[in-house]
């Protein structure tokens, strides 16, 4: 049984709802030692935000209507932050590959996907 001083989460990294930004990189943090974050800028679905104003990648799965549980939405939105840091300009191949280590237990793939394309695109202007 988890202590309240150590939570356990799945330990597994299947599902990427647990995405968050590591120095801008995805990262899912059940799979994170909490040393190889000391140090580095921890960014959550929470941080990415700046005051009242959106990050571009958050509006544009709002104006998607990118979520339905919202469950995944999180790690989505992160991972599509990250793909653009890593890959300004991703090809349709590339966005599928990246984001195919998300999971979306409500199967909202397509608004999800034009939500990536829609920030893809606001990216190259």
């Amino acid at each position: 049984m988890d202590s309240p001083e150590q939570k356990y989460g799945c330990g597994e990294g299947q599902c990427g709802a647990c995405t968050v930004l590591l120095d801008g990189q995805r990262e899912h943090a059940c799979l994170l030692p909490v040393g190889d974050a000391a140090g580095k800028a921890v960014t959550t679905i929470e941080g990415l935000s700046a005051g009242d104003r959106l990050h571009p990648v958050q509006v544009a799965f709002l104006e998607e209507g990118a979520m339905q549980c919202g469950y995944c939405t999180p790690g989505m939105i992160l991972a599509t932050v990250a793909l653009l840091n890593r890959q300004p300009h991703p090809s349709d191949d590339e966005v599928l590959t990246w984001m195919n280590a998300q999971i979306c237990r409500c199967c909202g793939y397509p608004r999800i996907l034009k939500a990536v394309r829609r920030a893809v695109a606001e990216a190259r202007g």
